[in-house]
């Protein structure tokens, strides 16, 4: 499958209109290489790599593990991360496909990337930051929505597309409440690409989150998940379940932290628990998820989901046309 907007030489190579978010804590090696041998684009955040040395070590592994015709990886470049020059440099040497930066402008990245051939997807929340990241030379955006893991946008997701879509025809991820085939069969007929999952991949075997964190989401629902600031400094979704283990009362939590106030509180050197490593994160597609399963099962439900919802709507498509006159 592939849409005519995603480059042919990575749209050629999808089973699936999926990219398997890049998740902190949670996106390594493992996950990277099942989802691209899955038929889906596995991401994950440079960060995560311990060091730049790190980086292009797990980059190697990716490159080793996944064979010929596998779907590309993802690198999830930040923009204003002190290591973003030599993690940049590591990107260009192994000249990665599909770059996706995030927290800032696209700009110092995008002519190292375009010169080894990548394409550029940039992080947006806002149709502000739209016109930015496209005025910069990314090549595509991935529209953070309402109701994504980790910090979220706060735009419906409806709103957002066809208001970029007014101005960009370039190619468009949806990030925000996608939990099956169903939902990647709908954002197409949005005018998407294809669609950002974090949280059901959260929950498959090969990724690095703790057996206690797959478990809760797969016992929690959308009721679970709560905005909240008090964090991170900036909208987040978060798992109240979580919170509370942590003897946190959800009722009360300080939005007004600034992200360094919020660092030092929950950054793990403060006084209080340590967002991501215990205190949890999940989109609200996480009511679209029920169990622990391998990458392949995953990958195989969304695939029989997506066709029998594409066909569905072929066949409605069809009936709906008028009968040739005799």
């Amino acid at each position: 499958m592939g849409s005519s907007r995603i480059p042919e030489r990575l749209g050629a190579r999808l089973r699936l209109p999926v990219i398997a978010a890049p998740m902190l804590r949670v996106s390594g090696p493992e996950l990277v290489t099942a989802a691209c041998t899955a038929g889906v684009v596995g991401a994950f955040p440079t960060a995560n790599a311990r060091s730049s040395e790190e980086l292009d070590d797990w980059i190697t592994q990716i490159e080793a593990g996944v064979g010929v015709g596998a779907a590309p990886y993802a690198a999830n470049l930040i923009m204003r991360s002190p290591r973003f020059e030599t993690d940049l440099d590591v990107l260009v040497r192994h000249r990665t496909e599909l770059v996706i930066t995030s927290v800032g402008s696209p700009a110092a990245a995008v002519g190292p990337l375009h010169s080894v051939g990548a394409t550029v997807l940039a992080d947006v929340a806002t149709v502000r930051h739209a016109h930015q990241a496209v005025e910069a030379g990314a090549d595509g955006l991935v529209l953070l929505t309402a109701g994504a893991g980790g910090q979220t946008g706060w735009l419906n997701p409806f709103a957002f597309v066809r208001a970029v879509r007014a101005f960009f025809d370039g190619p468009l991820v949806l990030a925000g409440g996608l939990s099956d085939g169903a939902a990647l069969a709908a954002l197409e007929t949005l005018g998407c690409d294809l669609g950002y999952m974090g949280t059901a991949f959260l929950a498959t075997q090969e990724s690095r989150a703790e057996e206690a964190y797959k478990l809760m989401v797969g016992e929690s629902s959308a009721d679970d998940v709560i905005l909240t600031s008090a964090f991170t400094g900036l909208p987040t979704s978060m798992l109240a379940p979580s919170l509370r283990n942590a003897g946190l009362d959800t009722r009360s939590l300080d939005e007004k932290v600034t992200p360094a106030q919020a660092a030092e509180l929950f950054g793990g050197q403060g006084s209080g628990p340590a967002r991501w490593s215990q205190l949890w994160s999940a989109g609200h597609s996480v009511s679209g998820v029920n169990e622990v399963v391998s990458v392949a099962e995953l990958t195989n439900r969304l695939a029989d989901e997506y066709f029998a919802a594409v066909g569905s709507a072929t066949a409605r498509h069809s009936n709906s046309q008028p009968a040739e006159s005799l």
